[in-house]
């Protein structure tokens, strides 16, 4: 899985004042997973170190502004800005991880400013303001947002959805689109019920489509459920549903475990993992390879454990 990173977040020192941001959880954590391709399109335009920049609303749209001489920088940063873009995406790349705040990185975060120098507000940085425009549904996050244990399980549960997809595509058939449907099954309704409908009626293929319309219409609704966010009352509807695959097997006292469990969770006195992990135990034990078998035990490696803390789930 190639995901593209700020160069700062990788220790690399391409911030204004020749420093960087070094991120703990990319390098040490995620990076055990992923590789990394860099990008920094305002150390490409003004090398480093440089005076800061700050984006300036005008009557001609959002404008890039040199802190220091107040010099219009907008065409000189574009010009980066669209070089980094064809280089990423010359790759296959699934997934981006911006510099929160930054002029060209920030997601949602850049700061705005009037002519007058007031700060009016915030928006996309350039760069990450193209790359949403192109690419929507794409795995995308600054890390600054990642420090919140909810937006970072999301995050990376979108992130190896999608790259589960994406190789699923390389060998993509009818078969094994019904099977691949079946083992998000949870998944996917943890995200968004109504879609998940709407995914399995597109997979029963009752209209007879040509398979490669019907895989691209599975793909924009996959990739538009897992980009969106859990919460605890669907997180509890999943492992309610997940728990009736038992009932038969299990004993008075089993069943009474695993319920407290889950209003435990729903109550936030116990992390999520608490009740997957007894699931999967009654699951194993049991032998309900139906349960085994879904993505939503373990959509991402279980070393980076983040099902392990309470504000994971909101």
């Amino acid at each position: 899985m190639l995901v593209a990173v700020s160069g700062c977040l990788l220790g690399q020192r391409v911030r204004f004042d020749a420093g960087h941001k070094r991120d703990a959880f990319v390098m040490d954590e995620l990076s055990e997973y992923a590789d990394y391709i860099s990008f920094c399109p305002e150390d490409m335009a003004f090398g480093s170190p440089r005076p800061s920049i700050r984006l300036v609303e005008s009557n001609e749209g959002e404008r890039v502004i040199s802190n220091k001489t107040g010099e219009d920088l907008t065409d000189t940063l574009q010009e980066s800005v669209t070089e980094e873009f064809e280089a990423i995406f010359a790759h296959k790349i699934g997934g981006i991880i911006f510099k929160a705040k930054s002029p060209s990185c920030g997601l949602g975060s850049a700061k705005t400013y009037l002519d007058n120098g007031y700060a009016s507000g915030k928006s996309d940085g350039v760069f990450a303001k193209m790359c949403k425009e192109a690419y929507p549904l794409l795995p995308m996050e600054e890390e600054g947002r990642l420090c919140d244990a909810w937006l970072r399980e999301n995050f990376i549960m979108q992130l190896f959805a999608y790259d589960a997809f994406e190789q699923f595509k390389e060998e993509a058939s009818i078969g094994k689109l019904v099977d691949f449907h079946r083992v998000h099954k949870f998944m996917l309704q943890s995200k968004d019920e109504r879609i998940y409908r709407e995914l399995g009626q597109l997979v029963g293929n009752h209209e007879q489509k040509p398979f490669h319309e019907l895989l691209n219409e599975y793909e924009l609704l996959y990739k538009t459920a897992i980009a969106k966010k859990s919460s605890i009352g669907k997180t509890r509807n999943v492992l309610e549903h997940m728990a009736g695959f038992l009932k038969k097997f299990l004993s008075k006292e089993e069943k009474a475990l695993l319920h407290e469990q889950i209003d435990d969770c729903a109550a936030k006195i116990v992390p999520v993992i608490v009740p997957l992990s007894t699931l999967k135990l009654y699951a194993v034990k049991y032998k309900v390879e139906y349960l085994l078998e879904q993505k939503f035990l373990e959509p991402y490696p279980k070393e980076l454990a983040l099902r392990s803390s309470l504000e994971s789930l909101k």
